[in-house]
């Protein structure tokens, strides 16, 4: 399994963006190449078969820091990792704004974190968010061994930045893979993300 740092970046920002379409649950998930930090390239091509969870990320979020503060993140990484599935964090920033990060210095974030994501990619043109409507960090997507997108929206329904409600929030990436598992349809296969405003290039 691999255990490359991740990226990040995004402005502060409460409230969701409105202005992208949401890619539909169900469907065939956007395919993408993306390099990744340490600028080898990763397609969603090449994981068909199996389970895939790309998350948005800004390390200068508080809403991010809400996740990885508590150590939230890190354990949901380990956990769905430890079980095959290929945790993908994308930083969708563009090189131009001031929340941008050189790969070296999200390296070094995610590493102090002990994030344990399998990759951490670059999208610095934005291509991938877009295509994804990836509007705040953190922003998470499931995709299945089909390739098909099966939830795509928040992390949990605690819309806040205090650590302190991570454990009684309802997190709906472990409700999806519990309900999927369970060979359920999902209860909830996509909700309304919160989080900082992702800074896509012009």
């Amino acid at each position: 399994m691999l255990r490359r740092a991740f990226l990040a970046t995004a402005v502060l920002a409460a409230a969701p963006l409105l202005a992208l379409s949401q890619p539909l649950t169900g469907r065939p998930a956007p395919a993408f190449t993306l390099n990744d930090l340490d600028g080898r390239r990763v397609s969603l091509a090449e994981l068909k078969g199996r389970y895939v969870v790309l998350e948005w990320t800004n390390p200068g979020c508080p809403f991010v820091q809400k996740h990885y503060s508590s150590g939230n993140m890190q354990s949901l990484q380990r956990r769905f990792t430890g079980e095959g599935v290929q945790w993908i964090v994308i930083n969708s920033t563009t090189a131009t704004h001031s929340d941008y990060l050189e790969p070296a210095q999200q390296k070094a974030w995610l590493q102090k974190q002990g994030a344990a994501a399998s990759v951490a990619a670059l999208d610095a043109d934005g291509t991938v968010g877009r295509a994804y409507a990836a509007k705040v960090t953190p922003h998470m997507y499931v995709i299945d061994p089909d390739g098909v997108l099966v939830y795509a929206g928040a992390i949990d329904d605690k819309r806040s930045t205090n650590p302190a409600d991570v454990k009684t929030a309802r997190n709906y990436v472990v409700q999806a893979f519990a309900e999927l598992r369970a060979g359920k349809p999902l209860s909830a296969p996509s909700t309304q993300a919160y989080g900082c405003t992702i800074k896509y290039g012009s």
